[in-house]
């Protein structure tokens, strides 16, 4: 028996892609990094032709979900997402990416059981656990405050 897991061990060892821990952070904080420097030319952008900050803001987030929904269609998202690793995960573009993924993935299954059904189940339990945390988390500082 010893024989037999001591060649299953051996076996997953080889077929195992070895990883370099250095080499997936370097390439999360480029990737990384680019798409928030991406975002702040934008937020530049939009500020020098003449909008406030806030509203610069809000353009900008409303682009870069664009483009991450558009990459996501294209195929293309996932590639760098692949290489990145979190770099692309972390931004709201990584949220985008997750929301539209399932939708076009089921989308064959049509609009109601395949979009609509699906559509929340990556991001679904973020959204929940983002209003419930909220909801707590504000509970304990209006206690606080009545305290």
């Amino acid at each position: 028996m010893d024989d037999i897991k001591k060649n299953y061990d051996d076996y997953v060892k080889s077929v195992t892609p070895t990883t370099s821990l250095a080499k997936n952070m370097w390439h999360a904080f480029l990737i990384g990094g680019a798409i928030c420097l991406f975002g702040q030319i934008l937020i530049t952008l939009f500020e020098t032709i003449g909008t406030d900050e806030e509203t610069a803001g809000a353009y900008e987030i409303i682009l870069l979900v664009f483009l991450a929904v558009m990459l996501t269609g294209l195929g293309i998202y996932p590639k760098l997402a692949k290489y990145a690793g979190a770099g692309t995960l972390v931004p709201i573009t990584g949220f985008a990416n997750s929301v539209s993924s399932p939708a076009i993935e089921f989308q064959k299954e049509g609009q109601i059981f395949g979009v609509g059904c699906r559509i929340f189940s990556i991001a679904g339990p973020v959204i929940l656990f983002g209003i419930l945390s909220s909801w707590v988390l504000g509970l304990l500082y209006w206690i606080g405050s009545v305290i």
